[in-house]
């Protein structure tokens, strides 16, 4: 069965995303982050960006089909339009279609209360599934 994880409270989603990414690759994990267009075009530029010293290594639907077999993390739309069934992560407002057949599912929600408000519905959801949720209040963290 899917684990699923919310981190919730994070008033810099993206940045929040880029730790997570950046934990997942230490640990050879491939991942797919799905969500709205411009979020995954703005996560694109903060993936560059991220670190001085390093690059997170990603590819979107845009890339060349080379580009996206060799990209431990995949930004787009479709979760399954990678063959990675590895780690989900979702920045959208909606349930990700077959989220189930990933081993894993990470909800990034914002401190908003739009964010929130989605994520009460993702959260009903899946617990009517049947699924056992993790939560992480990001307030409370002090990673860097």
């Amino acid at each position: 069965m899917t684990r699923i994880e919310f981190h919730f409270n994070t008033s810099e989603r993206l940045l929040h995303t880029c730790r997570l990414l950046r934990k997942a690759r230490a640990q050879a994990l491939r991942i797919v982050v799905v969500g709205a267009p411009s979020t995954l075009k703005q996560l694109d530029a903060e993936l560059w960006r991220f670190q001085d010293v390093s690059f997170l290594a990603h590819c979107t639907a845009q890339d060349p089909p080379e580009v996206q077999r060799a990209s431990p993390v995949a930004l787009g739309s479709d979760p399954h339009a990678w063959g990675i069934d590895e780690v989900l992560l979702n920045l959208g407002d909606e349930v990700p279609e077959g989220f189930e057949r990933f081993d894993r599912l990470i909800e990034i929600v914002s401190s908003d209360d739009h964010g929130r408000a989605q994520a009460r519905v993702r959260w009903k959801h899946y617990k009517s599934l049947g699924y056992e949720l993790l939560q992480h209040d990001l307030s409370k963290a002090t990673d860097p």
